[in-house]
């Protein structure tokens, strides 16, 4: 019967402090490097909280924004850029379509994610995941936060 090593540890008694201790301890070399699988920004299909390129007209009708982005001052101009501003990253995904996430990533709280080539990833530990927050691997189990978005065509809202 094949054990992790984890399963191992468990059965020889160790729990919670001791058994964490244990298997930190554990580590290999290769362990220490994760590959990220970068995936073609043209397979990717964006999906919701992706806004439209057709511009909203009201986005003054969006209450407790979180953050209000000058398109035309921004550096979001082009397809595949993305800024940082209070902890949340907004792209430019495709013409006139933004997606905003969390740059905390779920894995270890490091806010190190960023937008590149159709997906966000963590540079912290190799986390990826895909427009709607959701991990495309193993390293993170758990979603990032995606916010919706809006724009006039000349500013973009973050809520």
């Amino acid at each position: 019967m094949n054990m992790t090593r984890y399963e191992f540890l468990k059965s020889m008694g160790f729990t919670g402090a001791a058994l964490m201790a244990a298997l930190t301890s554990c580590v290999k070399e290769e362990d220490t490097y994760v590959p990220i699988t970068r995936i073609d920004a043209s397979s990717v299909t964006p999906v919701v909280p992706v806004v439209p390129a057709t511009p909203t007209s009201n986005i003054s009708s969006i209450t407790n924004p979180i953050l209000k982005i000058d398109l035309a001052t921004s550096t979001i101009k082009t397809v595949g850029s993305y800024l940082i501003q209070s902890n949340i990253v907004v792209a430019q995904v495709s013409a006139g379509a933004y997606v905003a996430v969390t740059n905390l990533c779920t894995h270890e709280p490091k806010r190190q994610v960023y937008y590149s080539d159709g997906s966000f990833f963590c540079s912290a530990h190799g986390a990826q995941f895909n427009l709607s927050g959701n991990p495309l691997n193993n390293v993170a189990r758990t979603a990032i936060k995606a916010y919706q978005v809006a724009t006039d065509g000349k500013t973009l809202v973050v809520y």
